[in-house]
């Protein structure tokens, strides 16, 4: 037998055999996967594995991408690799209910026609006017479309709660129904002071584009079963039925986005009696956030001297920065979230401060925050501020960053256990809940997100800000099942060389100070040059004294120096870059072989002293 293994027929059948494995594999294994990746970024999640599973009709995918007119751009060509990978798993897991379609779009083609009916957008690839496809078109059998324009290559951790996102608008393409109930004019109301009709919130006439809006009254006691996503937008003194009803919703699965706020700017509705300072533009949901594991911090404004905006305080005057007005940019808001992930910057104006509950069972994730220049101020402070500047010199920070929004999810309890009176069989628990909360309801505001012009009888929007998106996004998140909610973030398919890139920066603040060394001895030694030469005669402007001469030669010296040290510090660099590689191509090369080597003899010997 051990001749026949080292005998030239030996090897030539080992080689058939590997060739006979493979075809094999390649033809029956198609389906088998290990994902060994740390956040197992190629296996399909659960949620997306439930979505596909309730499919009750076929649904075709056709995904256009220009493979020959991207063969020479690597980045592109391995993250579309990687999105047909996952459109092929997801046809898999279908089992028959999902059809995918790759097509390569060339220009002047019927494909290229096709892509451009589906409404994808051709992204131009470089000067010579060579345009790229790189989109999803979905349909279902009552001829529904659905499509991603366009795959962002900074978007890819999403990349499966968006492609989950389109199968289930086709699965589900009837349009989501949004539950209004407000205490402020966001339709739109009567100006007491110009005597004129105000119009809708451009929020809310973006909402009616992509949901189906029912309008609901502070005094309901049941939230209508058509209602899948619920909106409380400044929910003030609302009556113990309302408060079960909203309650019972999201036991019952029942999603909600509330904006409450400890003083609402947009509450220009008369005090109650006995209310004084900011009281009767407060709202809160404080029996049912409680319940929920959360809770509004009370009569607290956030003030943040790092994000506060800039505001005008009349013609003629100048600006002042308004510490309560923030302008919260990209670092204070959570990029691995669906609903906030991409926005640049969102805006607020005396918002509150959200926080967990000590021994809450939910799960409390903020979604917006302050920095850490930042802290609470009394609410009733601003029902008589006249300058906001006093505010940046009382501005105390405390270090903490305070949530302004946050997402709630878990398990949950009632808030009203025992039930009210006349309804005593409520829900009492429930297994999981999701809700997103957002101190601030001034946010929602034309004047704190959007310009309005208007243009031939429409209302044309110029956002400046992100806090429209914010509220569709959310929404739309919540619109989502449970099971396309659970998909969210994948996490980051890049893996950089984070030692390198450490090693880099720590050389490149060694070579800019360095620089700066250099350039700063430069212009003092040019300063003594000039001061010197203003003493001597005109006349004599080319002719250097010894003194001279002797500065400037002591100038050269200290200049090659300076050069031989930021030539050392690219130098080490390098060094430092190249002995690491050095190391991980030992371990690899020379290491690793080693180690199995002396395994397998080791196992040898052990194997004859025991026959022995």
């Amino acid at each position: 037998m051990k001749k026949l293994m080292f005998s030239s027929v030996g090897l030539l059948l080992i080689a058939l055999a590997f060739l006979a494995f493979n075809m094999f594999s390649s033809l029956a294994l198609t389906d088998t996967r290990l994902d060994l990746t740390e956040q197992k970024l190629y296996t399909i999640s659960a949620g997306t594995q439930k979505i596909l599973g309730e499919l009750d009709e076929p649904i075709n995918l056709y995904f256009f991408y220009s493979d020959k007119a991207t063969k020479d751009v690597v980045q592109l060509r391995n993250y579309a690799r990687r999105v047909e990978e996952m459109l092929k798993a997801y046809e898999r897991e279908a089992d028959g209910k999902l059809k995918l379609h790759i097509v390569d779009p060339e220009p002047f083609s019927e494909d290229e026609d096709r892509a451009a009916q589906f409404g994808l957008q051709a992204v131009p690839l470089n000067q010579s006017g060579d345009q790229v496809y790189f989109g999803l078109a979905g349909t279902n059998s009552v001829d529904d479309t659905q499509v991603i324009p366009f795959f962002p290559l900074d978007h890819e951790e999403f990349l499966e709660y968006d492609i989950s996102r389109l199968v289930q608008s086709l699965a589900k393409p009837e349009l989501p129904v949004v539950g209004v109930l407000s205490t402020l004019p966001l339709n739109g109301g009567f100006d007491m002071a110009s005597q004129q009709p105000t119009s809708p919130w451009m929020v809310m006439e973006d909402l009616r584009q992509q949901f189906k809006v029912e309008s609901l009254k502070p005094g309901l006691d049941r939230i209508p079963e058509t209602v899948s996503v619920l909106l409380l937008v400044h929910p003030k003194n609302l009556p113990q039925p309302t408060l079960y009803a909203i309650d019972q919703f999201v036991l019952r699965g029942g999603k909600l986005l509330v904006f409450v706020d400890p003083y609402s700017e947009a509450d220009h509705s008369m005090p109650m009696p006995g209310e004084m300072g900011g009281a009767d533009k407060a709202s809160d949901l404080d029996p049912l956030f409680k319940a929920w594991g959360l809770r509004m911090v009370p009569d607290k404004v956030l003030g943040d001297g790092s994000y506060a905006m800039a505001v005008s305080m009349g013609q003629g005057q100048r600006a002042v920065r308004h510490a309560a007005w923030l302008n919260l940019p990209k670092n204070a808001i959570d990029q691995s979230d669906v609903s906030t992930a991409g926005l640049e910057n969102i805006t607020v104006a005396t918002a509150g401060i959200l926080e967990p509950v000590e021994g809450a069972k939910t799960h409390f994730t903020p979604l917006i925050h302050s920095s850490q220049y930042a802290m609470p101020f009394d609410a009733q402070r601003f029902a008589m501020l006249q300058n906001p500047e006093s505010l940046i010199r009382e501005l105390q920070p405390t270090g903490e960053r305070y949530a302004v929004a946050a997402r709630i999810s878990g398990p949950a309890q009632s808030a009203f256990p025992n039930g009210i009176e006349g309804q005593k069989d409520g829900l009492k628990e429930a297994a999981s809940i999701n809700v997103i909360a957002v101190a601030d309801t001034d946010m929602l505001t034309d004047r704190m997100w959007v310009q309005v012009q208007e243009m031939f009888g429409q209302r044309v929007p110029q956002p400046w800000a992100d806090n429209g998106s914010f509220a569709i996004n959310a929404l739309d998140n919540l619109a989502g099942s449970d099971a396309l909610i659970s998909v969210r973030s994948r996490g980051r398919f890049s893996r950089p060389f984070t030692v390198v890139e450490a090693i880099q920066r720590d050389a490149e603040v060694q070579f800019r100070e360095k620089e700066e060394a250099l350039q700063t001895q430069l212009n003092a030694t040019e300063q003594k040059l000039a001061a010197l030469q203003q003493k001597q005669d005109p006349s004599k402007v080319l002719e250097l004294t010894p003194e001279q001469q002797a500065t400037v030669q002591q100038f050269i010296q200290e200049r090659v120096k300076l050069r031989k040290e930021l030539r050392e510090v690219r130098y080490q660099l390098n060094a430092n870059i190249e002995a690491l590689g050095r190391t991980l191509k030992l371990a690899n090369i020379v290491l690793v072989p080693a180690l199995l080597t002396l395994g397998v003899l080791a196992l040898g010997l052990w194997r004859r002293r025991r026959h022995a």
